[in-house]
């Protein structure tokens, strides 16, 4: 197939690359309030600094602070909760100049795919909002009875799993040209399969 018949796909890492900061942990915070949140991080902290000291990996580290402040709760609670946090906290922390980059893409009619760790259950619904065309993401895994087990049901989304399941999406290569933003070791994967890469490339904004 020409090159000049290929669609053309622009994939977006989100913490980090759209926003100004990483969002797992404000979401957990909205969603069990100041008190739950500090008390449960104090419990977590052998965890942490095992995280910190690379002595745990990624995805284990990130079950367990999932299972400490989401287990046992419905996932219908933590969806809606995820719909509220998308509407009145994400706003705050994109990236203008990021987003910007975003919307230039789709002036272009290319396919937009946002790729992050993340949860789906706060992202999908500003995804949605934001014209993304596909969002692929973390899942919260749930038991027979629909109660969150701290889990992710398919993995980490992160690192070369990134990478796959946008190649599983996409299909083969020589169908579509791709662009790729991230900004950290967990997007290498998906930024080395790109025809064009951005790496750190959208300056960090201040909160001002």
């Amino acid at each position: 197939m020409p090159k000049t018949d290929r669609i053309i796909v622009a994939a977006f890492d989100f913490d980090g690359t759209l926003t100004k900061r990483d969002t797992l942990l404000p979401f957990l915070l909205f969603a069990t309030g100041p008190v739950g949140f500090i008390l449960r991080m104090a419990r977590l902290a052998p965890v942490l600094l095992a995280y910190a000291f690379r002595l745990m990996r990624n995805d284990r580290a990130k079950e367990k602070v999932l299972a400490a402040f989401l287990a046992g709760h419905s996932l219908e609670r933590i969806e809606s909760m995820g719909v509220e946090f998308a509407a009145r906290r994400l706003p705050a922390l994109l990236m203008t100049r990021a987003m910007a980059r975003v919307v230039w893409h789709q002036k272009q009619g290319h396919v937009c795919v946002l790729v992050s760790a993340s949860l789906i259950h706060y992202l999908e619904p500003w995804a949605q909002r934001a014209g993304f065309d596909h969002i692929i993401a973390s899942c919260l895994e749930t038991d027979a009875q629909g109660l969150i087990t701290g889990r992710l049901k398919g993995g980490n989304c992160y690192g070369a799993e990134k990478a796959l399941r946008l190649q599983t999406l996409l299909g083969a290569k020589g169908d579509y040209i791709l662009y790729a933003y991230g900004d950290s070791p967990g997007d290498r994967h998906m930024l080395d399969m790109a025809d064009h890469r951005y790496y750190r490339i959208i300056p960090a904004e201040t909160d001002a």
